[in-house]
């Protein structure tokens, strides 16, 4: 029964937060089976954009987009500005410390848009964003 249970606990997905480059964009990634989360940054705009995804779902449409931060730094940040592309909220602005700050310091962000809010743990955050900040000062060097 023991050798089954490691088993199972050993075939489960990972599911963590990544920092990578391609040498310019600078990303952020980290996907659970409820979302997928896309942070970029291209210098050569300079802007940042962070994309949610519900793999096979569709966000529905609301009027403002909310991301919740809940642990050691507590944070509510909300915008109507974001665009949606038909199943995909994007937000992108030229700066955005308070949603790399809201999750390196802070445990669970809740995404909320419209009816629906997707809990996203942020185990593990801290080190890969900090990772993402350091490749949006050199971006060249990559992650």
């Amino acid at each position: 029964m023991r050798a089954l249970a490691l088993l199972m606990f050993l075939s489960t997905p990972a599911f963590g937060w990544e920092a990578s480059s391609d040498g310019r964009i600078c990303r952020l990634d980290h996907s659970t089976p409820e979302v997928e989360v896309a942070l970029t940054y291209d210098p050569a705009v300079p802007i940042y954009a962070i994309t949610l995804t519900r793999p096979g779902q569709v966000w529905p449409n609301g009027d403002v987009f909310v991301i919740a931060y809940a642990g050691a730094a507590p944070l509510t940040i909300s915008t109507n500005r974001h665009m949606t592309d038909g199943s995909s909220p994007t937000v992108s602005d030229s700066g955005f410390g308070n949603v790399l700050n809201g999750l390196a310091f802070n445990t669970t962000a809740t995404a909320l848009l419209g009816s629906v809010a997707i809990p996203i743990d942020l185990s593990g955050a801290r080190p890969e964003v900090e990772a993402f900040v350091d490749c949006t000062r050199t971006p060249s060097a990559g992650v």
